[in-house]
């Protein structure tokens, strides 16, 4: 079972690869920003061949570690960009994603005053004193961290800022790596720039970045690139999922 599960996640990531050599031409802006509705079920691209990524069998059951997306056929190459076709939220806000499973840069100095602030805390629609993390310093080298406990598509972002005060991130970069001894990864753009995701305007609204393609990994890192007034988060992950549940 786990060495089906290990090739399923390497025929995945074959796929990516395929698709970033072969696609020429991305008529999405590289830093598009969506709102997020509450209610999303899919995300398609246009494809030339009739294998599209998209084309999901009826009878397919969700599934995290295995790749949704149907292999090309033999000798053709793929000709879009592989989305997820539908995706589901973690768990930050329905509280099954644990404490123990998030973190954040110098987390042993959270005392006092910050110790209401801790990264557990960063979960969207929270409410109250304590309601979003803050992080301890305003720089770019803060970070927020989340570990899947296990590999898994990660296809989203949704972010909001501090639910009391007018605090919030404005951009951030993410970062990605499957074993905790390998080095970390910058999820890039198709320049191969390390992408640049907009965040908030304000405290309360939620803006969505989906993530095309979608990241096979087991820790995930949200590095804050700007902020108003201070670093404040709360956010949910959404996992690619090859049916809606």
């Amino acid at each position: 079972m786990e060495g089906t599960t290990r090739s399923a996640a390497l025929l995945f990531l074959l796929l990516i690869s395929q698709a970033l050599t072969t696609v020429h031409s991305q008529e999405e802006e590289d830093q598009e920003v969506e709102t997020w509705t509450g209610n999303i079920k899919a995300c398609t691209c246009d494809c030339e061949s009739a294998q599209s990524p998209t084309h999901i069998p009826a009878a397919a059951q969700p599934v995290l570690l295995t790749s949704p997306f149907p292999p090309p056929p033999q000798n053709q190459p793929l000709n879009c960009m592989p989305e997820c076709p539908y995706h589901r939220a973690l768990g930050f806000e329905a509280g099954s994603v644990t404490s123990d499973q998030i973190s954040c840069s110098n987390q042993d100095q959270y005392g006092g005053w910050y110790s209401s602030w801790m990264p557990q805390k960063a979960r969207l629609n929270n409410q109250g004193f304590g309601c979003a993390w803050l992080s301890k310093f305003n720089d770019q080298y803060q970070w927020f961290q989340i570990d899947l406990k296990e590999i898994g598509i990660v296809s989203g972002v949704l972010t909001q800022g501090r639910c009391d005060a007018d605090e919030w991130i404005t951009k951030y970069s993410i970062q990605y790596r499957s074993v905790e001894t390998l080095n970390w990864i910058y999820y890039k753009d198709q320049t191969g720039n390390n992408r640049v995701f907009y965040g908030n305007s304000d405290r309360s609204s939620t803006v969505q970045n989906l993530l095309r393609p979608p990241i096979v990994a087991r820790y995930i890192r949200l590095l804050p690139l700007g902020w108003h007034t201070r670093v404040a988060l709360r956010m949910e992950l959404l996992m690619c999922m090859n049916k809606c549940t």
